[in-house]
């Protein structure tokens, strides 16, 4: 089987596409993964074979005209208005996105993995083999069970909540004509009905979902239909990988630490964020590896014998050795969270964020969410000092990380779509 996936974003949204590529080659089967240009070096890290597509939406990462989106979150009403522009600003970048991935499909393929909002299903349907999404957070699927994640209303009524699901799914359409201009330009493929809905295949069958990510996360009762596959968050694990020396040093030292890291997230005031989470660190009286990430955290100034700064590490061996994981709520960190079996400290900014936030906590794993935009010292110390400290919270964490160790993850996506190619009910 030779499997094409198509993902773009930042890192959370390509590395676990890279797993997947890297579970296929393990099964026998041939993968080649087409995303963001950026990605590439990641790619060849981990032996995956890749095809760099246009950066397009990535370059405005830390774009100035763009800090009302951080600001806001994308709720409420300044939210929608914030929305709306970025969503302005993405749509003529992603012409380049798609039609690089395009190229990518020119050698062929058995079946078509994508990221939602990647042309996924057109491309599928001009090579006539199947398109199955691949969903990094439970954004497409609609249940009664919850909102969408990334819903941008901080409250919405159970009665509502299939409603969310339709919604966001807007999101998508507004890139259709991106989206049919491909299909004229490159893929000679006629307007139809249904064409943008990627829950449907080209022929209107519904189509086989994969859901990377923990169903220990979800309420016990979702009421998905067979079709939807949520198999375990598909996890990276690093070729050959160690923590550096210094980080060592310091986990021998004392004892465990408190992570804190906010990976990908842009910062408008690097320097506050380090100054706040150092301090919070030791207002709560707990040693710190701070993660500066892309940037958005600057704690150099800040750095002791109780706080280490670091760029980054392997989180699958870091956050096992660690008191607690303070980050921002990405679906990839949040994951690695539980897996390690930690109790955390979420602090979400925008997106998906505030939902597995809020899953966590209601999930008994994670102390009430602080939002990013709010966090001050005191709140965070508080915040802290709660996750590293509660017994029951740390069991809990425990019980969590080690069934979400025992879900198949990225082999069970490929047993999937092992299944999906044969023809037979998946």
């Amino acid at each position: 089987m030779k499997a094409l996936l198509l993902t773009h974003g930042t890192r959370g949204d390509v590395q676990p596409f890279l797993a997947l590529a890297r579970a296929l080659r393990g099964a026998g089967h041939g993968a080649l993964v087409a995303g963001p240009a950026a990605s590439a070096p990641l790619a060849a890290e981990y032996g995956v074979d890749y095809h760099p597509v246009d950066d397009g939406p990535n370059a405005l990462m830390g774009d100035p005209d763009l800090d009302g989106a951080m600001d806001t979150g994308l709720r409420g009403l300044r939210g929608t208005a914030e929305a709306v522009k970025v969503m302005r600003r993405i749509k003529p970048l992603m012409y380049r996105v798609y039609s690089d991935m395009a190229d990518a499909a020119e050698g062929g393929a058995d079946l078509v993995v994508h990221h939602p909002g990647m042309p996924g299903g057109h491309i599928a349907e001009r090579l006539g083999v199947p398109a199955v999404p691949a969903l990094l957070q439970p954004t497409w699927v609609p249940t009664s069970a919850f909102p969408a994640a990334g819903f941008p209303a901080t409250r919405v009524p159970a009665a509502l909540n299939r409603t969310t699901y339709r919604l966001l799914a807007l999101s998508v359409r507004a890139l259709a004509p991106v989206a049919d201009r491909l299909r004229a330009e490159r893929l000679g493929l006629p307007r139809r009905p249904g064409r943008d809905d990627i829950l449907r295949q080209a022929d209107g069958a519904p189509s086989t979902v994969l859901q990377g990510f923990s169903r220990h996360l979800l309420p016990a009762h979702t009421g998905y239909p067979d079709r939807v596959h949520t198999t375990g968050f598909w996890f990276l694990a690093a070729p050959g990988a160690a923590l550096e020396p210094r980080v060592e040093e310091f986990l021998a030292a004392g004892p465990p630490p408190v992570f804190i890291g906010f990976s990908s997230m842009p910062g408008t005031d690097p320097a506050r964020s380090g100054q706040v989470m150092a301090g919070a660190a030791r207002a709560a009286g707990v040693r710190a590896v701070i993660a500066s990430g892309w940037g958005g955290i600057d704690a150099s100034a800040h750095s002791g014998d109780d706080v280490l700064v670091i760029d980054k590490a392997p989180h699958e061996l870091l956050f096992p050795r660690c008191a607690a994981v303070v980050h921002h709520g990405g679906d990839g960190t949040t994951g690695a969270a539980l897996a390690a079996g930690r109790p955390q400290v979420v602090c979400p900014f925008w997106g998906d964020q505030p939902f597995w936030a809020e899953r966590a906590h209601a999930s008994g794993i994670a102390v009430r969410p602080l939002r990013g935009q709010e966090l001050t010292a005191e709140r965070l110390a508080a915040a802290v000092a709660e996750a590293a400290t509660t017994t029951a919270l740390a069991e809990r964490a425990r019980d969590r990380g080690a069934l979400a160790r025992a879900e198949p993850g990225a082999e069970g996506a490929v047993a999937v779509l092992e299944r999906v190619r044969s023809g037979l009910p998946a």
